[in-house]
């Protein structure tokens, strides 16, 4: 099996200086704080051009991780695609499985796959849009789910 290489992402919490327990309007605050020192109208005529061409960067930077961090849907995405990085990096994949190599339980709408410790990993049918990595419910190991 081949192993997945991921890109390192943008931490955008990072970005404006923020932490994912921030209230929207905290976050808001933070955006707007940095906005105001970055926005390309803002800045002052004697600042080196190399310098210039960093702050615009940055200001896009910034804007994009509004963007994501301002809105719920987006932010609840993106948070949940970071607790998934999270648990990649903390424990062991422990397989890569492909949903339809799953047990479908049609009483409880959720498909299982037997874990090597005798415990199960189970994902819901609602959970499959996503969700790509599961945990075995007896021990700490993880399969990622493949589409």
């Amino acid at each position: 099996m081949m192993a997945l290489v991921r890109m390192p992402k943008k931490d955008w919490y990072d970005i404006l200086g923020a932490k994912p327990s921030d209230s929207l309007t905290e976050l808001k605050r933070k955006y707007q704080k940095l906005v105001l020192l970055y926005h390309p109208d803002k800045q002052s005529a004697d600042v080196p051009a190399g310098e210039v061409e960093e702050r615009v960067q940055r200001f896009i930077e910034i804007d994009q991780a509004w963007k994501i961090l301002g809105n719920e849907e987006t932010k609840k995405e993106y948070d949940l695609q970071r607790r998934e990085d999270d648990l990649t990096q903390e424990w062991p994949l422990d397989a890569q499985i492909y949903l339809e190599d799953m047990s479908w339980n049609n009483d409880e709408q959720c498909y299982t796959f037997l874990c090597r410790c005798g415990g199960k990993y189970t994902i819901s049918k609602n959970e499959t849009e996503e969700v790509s990595l599961v945990c075995c419910d007896t021990c700490s190991l993880i399969i990622e789910i493949l589409r």
